[in-house]
């Protein structure tokens, strides 16, 4: 059974033990690769013209279009890139938003108990009683289709799981030493939770938040398969993908390959490199 290394806390040793793992380091290095793709496409330096439509419709890849052309001419790899863009906004968004949703409920319950842990508890049951597919269709169907509205429905309804994971941590570590010994210094309940609690249990949000980034990404291409994503005109994966149906029967595969391969290659990394993440961060799993 292995240990931390002499003189290294939790996150420098995961460091250490990412470091000599190849295949993470790779993994890490392609998200870094479409992260930086995607600001640059935000930013307008690269893949600025992806709209432009002319009268090469339907054009098979070539050296002018690596990835060819849709039915309005449009370049399908700066098409690609864009979707880059607007996935790896959803990701991080729906995560910005569900995480602390999670992480706040599951604190209070795990920490306070009794009827505060009763009505969350109640809370998180009744909310996980309805598919999570349902929940995000039916609020996208409220709200109408736009960016903004796949934030709000898969951010607003996705924090359950991570909620429960907290609460039992809470449970677990609000009868501990360290925190006994900060509660006979006079610590308040805010310092207790989030200055002590919190830092140790930060690893499975980190982890959390890796997981639910893909979700995310795949979640927007269903929503925008099923036509309630983003508007038509944005170049999203799903739409691109959603586009491909009509245009497999014409012979035309360039578009849904390039999209297919984009989400391929950025959930396999995020796949990945949170197994590694997972393994170097979890006690459980690192000392085995």
């Amino acid at each position: 059974m292995t240990t931390n290394q002499p003189g290294t806390g939790l996150w420098a040793d995961a460091f250490l033990r990412i470091k000599k793992d190849r295949l993470a380091l790779v993994c890490l290095l392609i998200i870094i690769l479409y992260a930086l793709v995607g600001f640059l496409a935000w930013a307008g330096l690269i893949a600025s013209d992806y709209s432009a439509i002319s009268n090469d419709s339907y054009a098979a890849p070539s050296s002018a279009h690596w990835f060819g052309t849709d039915i309005f001419g449009r370049d399908v790899l700066l098409r690609t890139i864009h979707g880059t863009r607007i996935a790896l906004s959803i990701g991080l968004v729906t995560s910005l938003i569900a995480i602390p949703i999670g992480v706040t409920l599951g604190a209070l319950a795990g920490y306070f108990g009794g009827i505060v842990d009763e009505f969350i508890i109640w809370f998180y049951t009744t909310m996980d009683s309805i598919p999570d597919l349902l929940k995000i269709i039916a609020l996208s169907f409220v709200l109408g289709r736009g960016l903004l509205s796949v934030y709000i429905s898969i951010g607003f309804t996705t924090w359950v799981g991570l909620c429960r994971l907290i609460r039992g941590e809470f449970l677990k570590h609000k009868s501990r030493d360290y925190v006994q010994a900060a509660n006979a210094m006079g610590a308040s309940h805010y310092r207790r939770m989030f200055i002590h609690i919190l830092p140790n249990v930060f690893h499975i949000i980190l982890i959390n938040f890796s997981l639910r980034f893909i979700m995310g990404i795949k979640t927007e291409v269903i929503l925008s398969y099923l036509g309630m994503g983003v508007e038509p005109g944005q170049p999203s994966w799903g739409i691109m993908i959603d586009d491909a149906k009509l245009e497999l029967a014409r012979g035309v595969w360039w578009q849904l390959v390039a999209a297919t391969v984009a989400m391929f290659f950025l959930v396999l990394a995020f796949n990945v490199f949170t197994d590694a993440l997972r393994e170097a961060l979890d006690p459980k799993l690192k000392n085995k």
